[in-house]
């Protein structure tokens, strides 16, 4: 039997006692350097694009080859090239403004190459916790839950920090805890696009007495809602329940903070639900020093998985979402923010091939989308070229990296987030995988 189905054949529970250090990375090992995290002031927004998105909405270099092969052919007149090789109905438009203006970065040359699966839940497990775990890909610590007990450790989190983590996407990889306990502080509170308290609790008249009602200024909170806290309190102690309660009061003050804001003059949002969300994580974050990661998913676009019919409903998706990052940058120029980055990556690249179906199957290169982040990150512009490998049978086509062209893998991108945060080392986080070179950070 091989060292996989053994495992598979395991219950979790004696994995963790066979392998302790297995799932999790040793951070006994991690250098941090307060300097770095504090001059950076970094804060991320992180928009993973689920069911892989195909890489031709900024890199249609290699069209013309890809129209000779192809099994069905593109309409060309849907495949307006930009100057930097965009496709211009998917949004290259605004692409090539962004790059102009010096806020976009764009590597062409994310590849996965170590492990070669192309299926949705390992690709997404991995890319989402920064580690190659090819036995067991969904239980390893996620990037931002690893991010938050290196910065508690060095002091950097504290139960006084207001919200370090928020996702926008409800659960996610990139918050999983893995084999160990995590610090309630460290958890990300989960919000939507409106702002709405998932611990709210609204109380009618019935529960104010006469006397709190004739308040000229109402109390929050009656006596009896008060009573309902300590009582909980009383019960729960400790434990995880109670962390609901607690957190009820600190979310409550902190969204109503957050309601105030307004735009600056002249900024507006797509009327959108993910330009909303675009918006209220970038007012959190402006609003909240202490908010270090907001995750959103990329829900209200709809999913990446396009095996069928790919061209239209790609391009009017690929043009939703960077109209609604293009907005964010705006708001964050005009407030001279330069701070906040926006990184955009999913589960893998897509086969190029127009199938029978006119969609595309899973691949192996990838766009990584980097925007903003000018405190740390160098504009390097558009890194990576790409060629068409070998034709295979099946009609698979794919792109991959130039023998001469800078490539990383999708561990690389953790281990850059490791870096912004402080991490001089962060290979040591994602199994040997270093940070994204090309001359991106300063």
């Amino acid at each position: 039997m091989n060292r996989r189905s053994f495992l598979k054949g395991l219950s979790l529970a004696t994995i963790f006692a066979l392998y302790p250090q297995a799932l999790n990375a040793d951070m006994s090992q991690v250098e941090f350097n307060e300097d770095v995290f504090s001059k950076n002031n970094a804060q991320t927004i992180m928009i993973f694009l689920y069911g892989g998105p195909s890489e031709l909405g900024a890199n249609l270099t290699n069209i013309e080859e890809i129209q000779l092969h192809s099994q069905k052919k593109y309409t060309m007149s849907d495949l307006r090239i930009t100057e930097n090789g965009f496709w211009e109905q998917a949004g290259g438009d605004l692409l090539e403004d962004m790059l102009a203006n010096g806020d976009l970065n764009l590597f062409r040359t994310c590849f996965r190459k170590s492990n070669t699966t192309k299926s949705h839940e390992n690709c997404v497990s991995e890319n989402q916790r920064g580690i190659m775990n090819e036995d067991l890909p969904m239980q390893a610590s996620g990037i931002f839950a690893t991010l938050g007990r290196v910065l508690a450790e060095k002091g950097k989190i504290d139960p006084d920090t207001t919200l370090p983590f928020i996702t926008m996407e409800g659960e996610s990889g990139f918050f999983y805890a893995g084999g160990d306990e995590i610090q309630s502080m460290l958890r990300p509170v989960a919000i939507d696009e409106k702002l709405t308290n998932p611990y709210q609790r609204v109380l009618s008249s019935r529960f104010y007495t006469g006397e709190e009602l004739d308040e000229d200024v109402r109390v929050n909170d009656s006596n009896l809602s008060m009573r309902f806290d300590n009582i909980a309190k009383s019960i729960n102690k400790n434990s995880s329940l109670q962390e609901v309660f607690d957190k009820r009061k600190e979310l409550e003050s902190f969204i109503t903070s957050q309601e105030d804001q307004v735009l600056p003059d002249g900024i507006s949002y797509p009327e959108t639900t993910f330009a909303k969300k675009i918006q209220t994580a970038i007012n959190i974050l402006v609003g909240n020093n202490d908010t270090k990661i907001i995750s959103l998913g990329s829900a209200g676009l709809g999913g990446w998985d396009d095996h069928s019919d790919a061209v239209s409903a790609y391009t009017n998706r690929m043009k939703d979402l960077i109209k609604a990052i293009q907005a964010g940058v705006t708001h964050l120029n005009t407030i001279s923010n330069t701070n906040i980055n926006i990184m955009v990556f999913g589960d893998f690249g897509r086969n190029v091939n127009l199938n029978d179906s006119l969609g595309w199957d899973h691949g192996n290169n990838q766009n990584l989308y980097i925007f903003g982040g000018k405190n740390y990150f160098n504009h390097v512009g558009v890194v990576g070229k790409t060629q068409l490998m070998p034709l295979q049978g099946n009609n698979r086509i794919y792109l991959e990296p130039t023998p001469e062209s800078y490539t990383f893998e999708p561990y690389s991108i953790a281990s850059t987030i490791y870096k912004l945060y402080g991490i001089s080392n962060p290979e040591v986080l994602t199994g040997g995988f270093k940070e994204i070179e090309a001359g991106l950070l300063k």
